[in-house]
């Protein structure tokens, strides 16, 4: 396997793509989760992957210049789709009944899984400050949580699952995918989540469970579409699109350990996004344990001369 120091670096364009991405990743989860009452999740994955994979291989078709494209998606390509597709599944999982505040908390386990990953399985460095500042994040993640108090929900540890999945993947994208282009790693996340969501569909159809009207999110028959529906699908795909091509991006320019410390900015968005569509405000513990997780990331990012 290629060693840390033998990966170009491209520390400013994985940042910018990181927050950008995570921006649109809030923005797409708060409309899921709006939606979630009424709308199930494989119709989401389905609808919105067929139109959003015509958009990817058109604009990976006009990317080759000419050329013929490559259409060849390796093993490790699909791997990571896999478990992309698995992290958005515990998300919306989670959304119907956790606020995106605690699944935002939650989710911030990722940094420190993906710091871990890089250090024992591709050797990329992380060094005594990141360490420091990935502890200083988990402390505001058992804050916000509040694991020991009557109020945790286990429900909270679905979002844990999905940080999981979402670190494996991030070490993947920069130990196996480092060459693909991210249009073509896009292409094969949507891929996957169509196939996803039409052999679930396929399979509820057959076999409609018992328990469908008590969680129609996940168990629940497709429902007739109108013009909201349309728009909600059509600005899923637009933001899928982005998220695809920026998660690809951030992982394959800077090391993961790095990246990763900028994934906080999901926390900020989360609670902007349940304010706009919820009205809801994270407590005075959620809030603190925002304000650790953040200062976290801004103590990891800060360079000093010769520092790691």
């Amino acid at each position: 396997m290629t060693t840390g120091s033998d990966r170009p670096r491209n520390i400013a364009i994985g940042v910018a793509a990181v927050v950008a991405t995570v921006f649109a990743m809030a923005f797409a989860d708060a409309i899921v989760k709006f939606a979630s009452a009424r709308f199930p999740l494989w119709q989401i994955f389905v609808l919105r992957s067929l139109l959003s994979v015509p958009m990817l291989a058109a604009a990976l078709a006009c990317a080759s210049g000419g050329a013929e494209p490559r259409w060849r998606i390796s093993g490790w390509v699909w791997l990571r789709s896999l478990l992309l597709t698995l992290m958005y599944v515990a998300i919306y999982a989670a959304a119907p009944i956790l606020s995106l505040s605690t699944i935002a908390a939650a989710l911030y386990l990722g940094p420190l899984f993906i710091a871990l990953f890089s250090a024992f399985l591709i050797g990329e460095p992380v060094g005594a400050r990141r360490w420091a500042a990935l502890a200083i994040g988990f402390a505001g993640v058992l804050i916000s949580l509040r694991p020991a108090s009557d109020s945790f929900s286990l429900a909270a540890l679905i979002p844990m699952i999905a940080a999981l999945l979402y670190a494996l993947a991030a070490v993947l994208t920069r130990a196996k995918c480092q060459n693909e282009r991210p249009m073509t790693l896009a292409l094969a996340l949507n891929l996957c989540l169509l196939a996803t969501g039409a052999v679930v569909s396929a399979a509820l159809l057959a076999f409609p469970p018992a328990a469908a009207p008590t969680y129609p999110f996940l168990l629940g028959p497709w429902i007739a579409m109108g013009t909201g529906e349309w728009r909600v699908v059509v600005t899923l795909a637009v933001l899928i699109v982005g998220i695809g091509v920026g998660l690809a991006k951030a992982y394959q320019s800077a090391p993961p350990a790095i990246v990763a410390t900028f994934d906080y900015c999901y926390l900020p968005f989360a609670a902007l996004w349940s304010f706009v569509f919820f009205a809801e405000m994270p407590d005075a513990a959620t809030a603190l344990g925002m304000l650790l997780i953040a200062g976290g990331g801004i103590i990891a990012v800060g360079r000093r001369p010769g520092s790691a």
